[in-house]
């Protein structure tokens, strides 16, 4: 249990994760009002679940790319071996 706990890449898988939804709500929210802005009318059903699709895409990388980074730069002296 302890060499689980010690292993950076649960940690960033769990920080990924928890990043993740809230990430690809903002993003999707943010595109959709922008095709709302550009259109000039609110978006329909098909243009949110494309959107929803490509957001969650782009939410995926952020967060992993995010969550690599951030476990290998800050949380790195507490995987260090004696």
């Amino acid at each position: 249990m302890q060499d689980l706990i010690a292993n950076p890449w649960v940690w960033t898988i769990a920080l990924g994760g928890l990043l993740f939804y809230p990430t690809r709500q903002l993003l999707w929210v943010m595109s959709v009002r922008r095709l709302e802005r550009r259109l000039g009318k609110p978006a329909s059903e098909e243009e949110r679940g494309a959107l929803k699709r490509r957001t969650t895409v782009t939410a995926v990388l952020l967060c992993f790319v995010f969550s690599v980074a951030y476990v290998n730069v800050v949380m790195a002296p507490l995987f260090a071996r004696p």
